[in-house]
């Protein structure tokens, strides 16, 4: 698909819904959202149960029902066809899958899952990997823009990624599910789900396993099969003491192995290449209310382990070995007020405490000689306060406004700031909206203590960004559009001095302007389009990369999104996305040469099929034109492949 199609269509759209909804009389005013069909409540946005209508932040809600009708096996597909989101995969199913928010680095985003900070403390940049992250058990995801540490402190330079698990609820109900297809692959889960007066039980257990195929790409004569091993246990547990405190208990483990190759390239396969992950995650968290119900309390305590192995032996392909270990653990403590002032003010007050551990062991043999470098267990702590009020001026004018000190062991306080106002012209249904905020990201573990590469005089990497936009909502026939266009500048981000130590010393900008579509039940059909416009320009002095694009991140990208329902029965979607040309570097050449890599357009379908209220048979085709494509250079992604499978429910 020629981009110039595709610039001229997605405006188009955009016209034709004004156009033919525009003269309608939409909107009545009224002293209640319920009414409006789009006025969907999230949390992520305020940590309050807030409507979109409300809200001047740009932020997305995957559902349980589109989870269910496009019939993915991993959240990071769900991911990939939102605006704003740039991702990178570097191989079959289980091997490292990334995503970036408005252009910035991978571990400038919060994941989130039940509140429980998933980013890896013993990566360098404190990414989170999403290769072994199934789709089941999971009620919603938010996907929220813009710098947000006043709520999810450090590492939130670009946004947050809130995954919220279901709640059980009514008798119970088993769910098994079954699938498989291309490239060897068999997946099976298990769960169970349901709720008596007081207690609500959610509880998941699944395998995944794949023949996969070669990491790197087969265009460069690579064909040695990767194949993936993945075991996942999930669990929510609620108990509700009466309508004003309850209690909740997560859990969750993960158990997966993968075969990795080499950099792609001519010698990139390497049989031998094998990576090996164990993860568990918990949180206890209770709730309360006092002062009838104007004072909410929420106290939660999580705790976090990963670990990982990697390993690979001499091949004559690849004349060197290499064992290392990567342990880390997160202990967080939190805290949350939320003050009912009246019924135009609400105020937010928080405290949290997170402790950081990590410990690593690397030793390279090659024909350079032997390199080693052990960090032995470090911890680095921060403590953070937050005030946010919420507030509304008449009926139409909404805003958010936040604060939030920190305090790190290592390099002392930040502070960070928020103000998100919008205004609602209720006779058009049109919403005016803007943001401007502040990030920070502590330098990880990895940067401050490696042998190697690590400085204890690191700062915070800092980000500040605004947006401003426009959406327009035609309630009685479920339509919304949107446009926002965005800035954020990252400063003080860690690159390496002349002896190779880790220093503040990059900075980079991206901005870009972000279009959305969606409808909702018309006629049973359902459509989500977006469109994003990004530039990323390095402003590192000094850099052979100073004002070239940042890699990896495409200028031009469409997502779309279309599910129609046959009488209740029979559920189809078709998915599309494009992503347009982008820079990535050729690290097998010193010093890394750029290249440009080529622009791809990827269509998808699915189909489930409701035999009857028990049974429901699905089915899936991936990379239907079997488009040829590099995510990262040298590393191969799926072609043509197709899946079925069947769920049962008793």
């Amino acid at each position: 698909m020629a981009i110039s199609k595709i610039l001229f269509l997605v405006p188009l759209l955009f016209l034709l819904s004004a156009v033919i909804y525009g003269q309608q009389d939409v909107v009545s005013k009224t002293d209640t959202t319920g009414v409006y069909r789009l006025a969907d409540v999230v949390v992520t946005a305020t940590k309050t149960n807030t409507s979109t209508l409300e809200l001047a932040n740009s932020i997305t809600i995957i559902d349980s029902a589109e989870i269910a009708v496009r019939g993915k096996i991993n959240v990071f597909e769900l991911l990939k066809t939102e605006y704003g989101v740039s991702y990178t995969t570097q191989g079959p199913q289980g091997t490292l899958a990334n995503i970036s928010l408005r252009g910035g680095n991978a571990g400038n985003t919060v994941v989130l899952i039940d509140g429980i900070k998933m980013n890896l403390t013993s990566d360098p940049s404190n990414v989170y990997d999403f290769a072994n992250l199934p789709t089941e058990g999971i009620d919603r995801i938010e996907i929220l823009r813009g710098p947000q540490s006043i709520l999810y402190g450090s590492d939130a330079l670009s946004g947050v990624v809130n995954i919220i698990t279901k709640k059980g609820k009514g008798k119970p109900l088993v769910n098994i599910n079954a699938e498989g297809g291309s490239y060897g692959t068999i997946k099976g889960s298990f769960g169970v789900t349901g709720s008596t007066d007081a207690f609500n039980y959610n509880f998941f257990l699944g395998r995944t396993q794949s023949d996969g195929f070669s990491a790197a790409s087969e265009k460069y004569g690579n064909n040695e099969k990767d194949g993936y091993e993945g075991n996942n246990l999930s669990s929510r547990f609620g108990f509700e003491f009466n309508e004003h405190s309850y209690l909740n208990l997560f859990l969750r483990f993960t158990k997966s192995e993968a075969d990795y190759d080499q950099h792609g390239g001519e010698f990139g396969d390497d049989p031998t290449y094998k990576y090996n992950q164990e993860e568990f995650v918990t949180r206890a968290e209770g709730g309360f209310e006092l002062l009838d119900g104007d004072w909410n309390q929420k106290v939660g305590l999580s705790f976090y382990k990963n670990i990982r192995k990697y390993r690979f032996d001499s091949t004559l392909n690849n004349p060197a070995s290499s064992r290392s270990l990567y342990n880390g653990k997160r202990f967080n403590l939190d805290w949350l007020n939320q003050f009912n002032v009246s019924s135009n003010q609400l105020i937010l007050f928080g405290f949290d405490a997170q402790i950081d551990q990590s410990t690593s062991q690397f030793f390279l043999e090659s024909s350079f000689g032997p390199f080693e470098s052990n960090i032995p267990e470090n911890n680095v702590s921060i403590i953070g306060l937050y005030l946010q009020d919420q507030i509304k001026l008449g009926k139409s004018f909404f805003a958010t406004a936040g604060i939030r000190y920190d305090s790190h062991q290592k390099f002392g306080s930040a502070f960070t700031y928020r103000f998100a106002p919008a205004y609602v012209i209720w006779q058009t249904g049109t919403k005016i909206k803007a943001t401007i905020g502040t990030g920070f990201k502590p330098p990880s573990i990895f940067y401050l203590y490696d042998p190697f590469f690590g400085n204890e005089n690191l700062d915070p990497e800092r980000s500040i960004g605004w947006d401003a936009g426009i959406e327009q909502y035609f309630f009685q026939q479920s339509i919304s559009v949107g446009a926002t266009y965005f800035y954020n500048s990252f400063t003080d981000l860690i690159g390496l001095d002349e002896n190779f130590k880790s220093i503040n010393i990059n900075e980079a900008v991206t901005k870009g302007v972000e279009l959305f579509f969606n409808s909702r039940v018309i006629g049973g059909l359902n459509i989500k389009a977006n469109y994003t416009f990004m530039e990323t320009i390095d402003k590192s002095e000094g850099s052979i990369d100073s004002d070239l694009p940042l890699i990896r991140r495409p200028k031009h990208k469409v997502g779309f999104i279309s599910s129609y329902s046959f009488a209740g029965r029979v559920n189809v979607s078709l998915e599309i996305i494009y992503v347009g040309v982008r820079d990535d570097k050729d690290f097998s050449t010193f010093p890394a040469s750029r290249v440009v890599l080529d622009p791809y357009t990827i269509l998808n379908a699915a189909t489930q099929i409701n035999v009857n209220n028990w049974l429901i048979l699905t089915g899936r085709v991936e990379n239907l034109f079997d488009k040829d494509y590099e995510d990262v250079l040298g590393y191969a992604t799926p072609g043509f492949s197709g899946y079925v499978g069947l769920k049962i429910h008793l």
